[in-house]
C-alpha cells in the first residue's frame, strides 16, 4: 500500500512541472525529452544496481511498455486537446481500475475480497464527484466522440500495461528471480520509448511542432523537465512496479485514481486553480476510499 502512495505523491508533482514545462517546450518534446532522460537515469540504476536486461519477464515488462508508455500515452495526448485535461484525466484514471482489474481476472485469475471491490469502487466514486465536468455544452459533438474513443484506450493502455507488469513480476518469480521496481521501469520505459520517438517523428512529417526551441526556453523549462522525469517515469513508475510486484492491479489503480484529485493544492500552490466544493468533497470520499481499502482483507 506504501508505494502505491508514494505513487500519488510522486506523480502529483510530476503533473505540475509536465504542464510547466510544455509551455516552454511543446508537448511531443517535452514528453520525449523526459523519456530519454529517464531512460539514461534507469538505466544507471538497472545496469549498476540491479538486474539489468537480464529476468525471464523482460519482453513482458518491454510490452507493458509499449501498451502503457507507448500507446496509452499517445491515446491520451490526443484525448487531452479534445477533451480537456479534466475529463480527459478523469476517463483515463477511473477507467483504468476496472479495465486492469478485469483483465487481470481474465488472463491471471486474480480476485478481490468483496471490501476492496467497494473500497475502490468508494475512491473511483470520489474521482467521478471531484472531477467531472458540469457539463459539455462547449465541447465540439465531433471532437466528443474521438476524445471518448481516445480516452477509452488511454484507460486501456495504463490498465493493460499494469497487468503486462504483473505478468512480468509473476514470470520472473516463477523463474527464482526477484526484480526491483527500478529495473522493472527501465524494462519498461524500453517499450515506451520507441512508441515516442516514432510518434514525434510522425508529427514533425506533419508539420506539427516544428518550430524549435530556443536556448532561452530550454534553460527556463529544465529545472521543470528534471523534477518531472524524477517524480514521473524514474521514482513515480519505479514506486508503480514495487505495488504492483506485491498487490492486485485492482488495489493498486484505484488509488493511482485518486491522482487527479491529489494534484489540487499542488494546481492551487504553483498555478492559482483554487479547488471549488466539488473537488473538496470528492477529495474527501477517495481518501475515505484509500483508508478503506488500507483496512480491507
Amino acid at each position: 500500500m506504501l508505494p502505491a502512495l508514494l505513487i500519488t505523491l510522486l506523480w502529483s508533482v510530476s503533473v505540475v512541472c509536465a504542464t510547466r514545462s510544455t509551455r516552454y517546450l511543446g508537448s511531443a518534446v517535452a514528453n520525449l525529452t523526459r523519456l530519454c532522460l529517464a531512460t539514461a537515469l534507469l538505466a544507471l540504476w538497472a545496469h549498476g544496481f540491479g538486474k539489468g536486461l537480464g529476468g525471464a519477464g523482460l519482453w513482458f515488462f518491454v510490452l507493458s511498455g509499449f501498451v502503457g508508455f507507448g500507446l496509452g500515452d499517445v491515446a491520451l495526448y490526443e484525448a487531452l486537446p479534445r477533451l480537456g485535461s479534466r475529463l480527459t484525466l478523469l476517463m483515463a484514471a477511473c477507467l483504468a481500475a476496472p479495465i486492469g482489474a478485469l483483465i487481470e481476472w481474465l488472463w491471471l485469475g486474480t480476485t478481490l475480497t468483496a471490501m476492496q471491490m467497494v473500497a475502490g469502487i468508494v475512491i473511483l466514486a470520489g474521482v467521478v464527484v471531484g472531477l467531472a465536468p458540469r457539463n459539455h455544452v462547449h465541447l465540439n459533438r465531433k471532437h466528443l466522440l474521438s476524445g471518448i474513443v481516445f480516452g477509452v484506450l488511454a484507460a486501456m493502455g495504463q490498465g493493460g500495461g499494469a497487468v503486462l507488469s504483473r505478468k512480468a513480476f509473476f514470470v520472473s518469480a516463477q523463474a527464482g528471480l526477484t526484480i526491483d521496481g527500478g529495473t522493472a521501469a527501465y524494462q519498461r520505459i524500453i517499450g515506451g520509448i520507441g512508441v515516442a520517438a516514432i510518434y514525434f517523428a510522425f508529427l514533425r512529417a506533419r508539420g506539427i511542432h516544428t518550430d524549435n526551441v530556443n536556448t532561452l526556453e530550454w534553460r527556463k523549462a529544465s529545472p521543470w523537465v528534471i523534477i518531472n522525469t524524477l517524480g514521473g517515469p524514474v521514482l513515480g513508475v519505479s514506486c508503480y512496479q514495487w505495488a504492483l510486484s506485491t498487490t492486485p492491479s485492482g488495489i493498486v489503480l484505484p488509488i493511482v485514481a485518486t491522482l487527479p484529485l491529489a494534484v489540487i493544492p499542488f494546481a492551487y500552490r504553483f498555478e492559482g486553480d483554487r479547488p471549488g466544493w466539488q473537488s473538496v468533497i470528492g477529495g474527501i470520499i477517495a481518501v475515505a476510499g484509500v483508508i478503506a481499502l488500507t483496512l480491507a482483507r
